[in-house]
This record gives structure tokens, C-alpha cells and sequence, in this order.
């Protein structure tokens, strides 16, 4: 029975690294966009850059986050991702120029990917099976949690200044950092064998890892655009841009619950089915329609599908590997590279495409054909190439 409650404590540790790696050190990056623009800190196409340096410094994070957890230990690599986040949120209180938040945002990405990659795997072990679904929806809370509180308490610390809502944002990570720090998973939590050596994908793995980068890749034009739609392209102002983030931040808290309650329903193949058709009217939405009422529903759904399909392809991974705890480890490793490799190509392309002169009603379009794609790649996923159809 302690040792349950000891692994609840665990997940609510979790939590606060979710909170912290994503909802504040990447998310809260996008409501900020409008006023760095208006601060004159950076250009429209400076400030999407630096969004996209923050998805590079996550493919980073997530191809080296289990070789520093098996140098340094995971309890150790995810302590130092807590106050690495953190530090990068307080230093970005100096207006120090692109080359400066371009580091910081890079080294954000970078620990926020150790943050994701080991903490729930580490966990989730130490669960009763029939509890699993449950917690990894509580674990990945804190990307919605993160938004919601960042879109509440921005807008008033955007009055007094820039540098003081960056201050306010490090402030949060150092106080979720203190709560998080003795429960953090221990190392016994983890395989002690070498990382990736042995491990092997499947064609169904695969497929399952490029329909997850090609929903990266559809989720990039509302992350990083949705606030200055709503603020510079349709001319709302900064506080409309925080009000839609906050609604994106709404539906990204309930996105992991429902999702995990949904598979445990219907099973993970068709939960993910329904979640990339709704995400694929939802960007459509976006790109066919300035009514406010689309724009609330389809930020909603969008922001939904963001921790959704975290929990979806999490579940759906350790379904299409051995069940050995390394194999399921390096299962999700590969899968959160995927997903960072799809969100920096699309960060990058889109950016650059945004920067050369197209309009917002592009990019979200944009958006539904890459989870029309997610879609076709999931559909072939769900079917074993030697035993047929796996649906579950």
C-alpha cells in the first residue's frame, strides 16, 4: 500500500515536470509573441524563430535524454531538467538580443524533452496496471494546466512589463521544482542496461512514429500562431490573443483525461482515429472560417489533441513493443524524437513560409492536411502486416 502511495507521489512529481518542461518553458512562449512584437524585442519573423528554436532544443532533449539517464541517473537528469527550465525562463527577463533567447529558448526545448521522455516512463511501472491509463492523463495534465495559468496571469504582468512576466514564469518553475524534487522517480525505476542497443522497431511502430510526426506537424500552426491570429491578424489586440490561448489551455487540460477514458472505451486505434479526424475539421476550421465561435471550438479540440496524443501514443506505443521496461523506454524515446523531428520540420517550414509573406488562413490549412496525413499513416499502423488487424 506505501509503495502505491509512494508511486502516486511519483505522478504528481510528474506532473509538476509536464507543468513545468511544457506548460511554462515551451507553451507560454505563444502568448508572449504579440508583446515582443509590439515591445519591438524581435521582429514577427525573429519571434516565430525563436519558438522553433525551442522545438529543436526538444529534438535534442529527446534523442539524448536516456544516454544522460543512464550516465547520471534519471532521478539526477530530471532534478537538473527541472532547474534548467527554470533558468531559462528567469534569463529571458534580459532583453539581450536574438543570439541570446535563441540559446535560452534552444536549452527550454532541450530540457523539456528530458523532462517528458523520462519522468512518466520511470513511473508508470511502479502503477497497478488498471491504474496506468489514469495517471499518464494526470501526468500530461500539466500541459494544459501550464497554459491555462500562463494565459491567467499574463495579461497582468504584461502591464507592468515584459521582463517581469518572463520573472513571474521562473518564479512558478523554481516553486513547481522544490514540490517536485524528493519524489522525483528514483533510479531503480529505470533498466540499468545500456540505452537503444537492442532495441528494435517495427514496421507498425514505424507507422505509428510518422503519423505522430506528421501531428507535430499539424499541431505547429495554431502553437505558434493561434495568439497572433487572434491579436495582430485579425486585429483583437494582445488581451483577445491571451483569451484564445486560455481556451486552446482549457482544452488541453481536459485532452489527456478524456483521451485516456476514451481508449480504455474503444481502445487506442480508434481513439486515435477519431482524435486526428476532429483535429483535421478543427484546422480547417481555423483556415475557412474568422467567426468566433469556430475559432473557440476548433482552438479547443486543437488544444485537446496536443496532451491527447501524447497519452494516445504513449499507450499505443507500449502496445507494438516487447514488454520488457527497456524496450517500452526506448519505444517512447523513438516515438517523442519523431514527434520533435515533425514539429521542428513544420516550426522551420512554417516559419519560413510565414516569414516570405503567407497569411494565417495558409498555415492552418496547412495544419489539416498534416493530420489528414497523421490519419493515413495511423490507419496503416492499425493493421499488422503478418497477423492482421490489431485494434485495440
Amino acid at each position: 500500500m506505501e509503495t502505491q502511495a509512494a508511486a502516486w507521489r511519483g505522478v504528481a512529481a510528474c506532473l509538476c515536470t509536464t507543468l513545468l518542461g511544457l506548460g511554462l518553458a515551451r507553451f507560454a512562449y505563444t502568448p508572449l509573441i504579440p508583446a515582443l512584437i509590439t515591445a519591438h524585442w524581435f521582429t514577427p519573423g525573429q519571434a516565430v524563430y525563436l519558438g522553433a528554436a525551442n522545438i529543436a532544443g526538444y529534438l535534442a532533449g529527446a534523442t539524448t535524454a536516456r544516454r544522460a539517464a543512464h550516465v547520471c541517473g534519471v532521478r539526477v537528469a530530471l532534478r537538473a531538467g527541472m532547474i534548467l527550465a527554470t533558468i531559462t525562463l528567469l534569463a529571458c527577463a534580459w532583453p539581450g538580443g536574438f543570439a541570446w533567447f535563441l540559446l535560452w529558448r534552444f536549452i527550454s526545448g532541450l530540457a523539456g524533452a528530458y523532462l517528458v521522455v523520462l519522468a512518466s516512463p520511470s513511473v508508470l511501472p511502479l502503477l497497478h496496471a488498471r491504474h496506468r491509463g489514469l495517471a499518464g492523463g494526470v501526468i500530461f495534465l500539466g500541459i494544459g494546466l501550464g497554459i491555462v495559468v500562463s494565459s491567467t496571469i499574463l495579461p497582468s504582468l504584461l502591464r507592468i512589463g515584459l521582463p517581469q512576466a518572463w520573472l513571474g514564469l521562473g518564479a512558478g518553475g523554481a516553486i513547481l521544482t522544490v514540490l517536485a524534487w524528493p519524489f522525483l522517480p528514483r533510479d531503480a525505476a529505470a533498466a540499468k542496461a545500456a540505452p537503444g542497443l537492442r532495441f528494435k522497431a517495427t514496421r507498425q511502430l514505424g507507422m505509428l512514429c510518422a503519423a505522430y510526426a506528421a501531428t507535430a506537424i499539424g499541431q505547429v500552426p495554431a502553437i505558434l500562431f493561434l495568439a497572433d491570429y487572434l491579436a495582430r491578424g485579425l486585429n483583437h489586440g494582445v488581451a483577445s490573443g491571451a483569451r484564445i490561448w486560455m481556451v486552446f489551455g482549457v482544452g488541453a487540460l481536459a485532452g489527456p483525461l478524456i483521451a485516456g477514458a476514451v481508449a480504455d472505451k474503444i481502445g487506442f486505434v480508434a481513439a486515435l482515429r477519431g482524435l486526428w479526424m476532429l483535429n483535421v475539421i478543427a484546422c480547417a476550421g481555423l483556415a475557412l472560417s474568422a467567426s468566433m465561435a469556430v475559432i473557440d471550438m476548433s482552438s479547443a479540440i486543437i488544444g485537446a489533441g496536443v496532451p491527447g496524443a501524447v497519452v494516445l501514443v504513449l499507450g499505443r506505443s507500449q502496445m507494438l513493443c516487447p514488454p520488457d521496461p527497456e524496450s517500452r523506454r526506448a519505444a517512447w524515446s523513438l516515438a517523442t524524437a519523431c514527434y520533435a523531428l515533425g514539429q521542428v520540420f513544420g516550426a522551420y517550414g512554417i516559419s519560413y513560409a510565414f516569414a516570405g509573406g503567407g497569411n494565417y488562413g495558409m498555415l492552418f490549412a496547412t495544419g489539416a492536411v498534416f493530420m489528414a496525413v497523421a490519419f493515413a499513416a495511423g490507419e496503416i499502423s492499425s493493421f499488422s502486416l503478418s497477423s492482421g488487424p490489431r485494434n485495440t
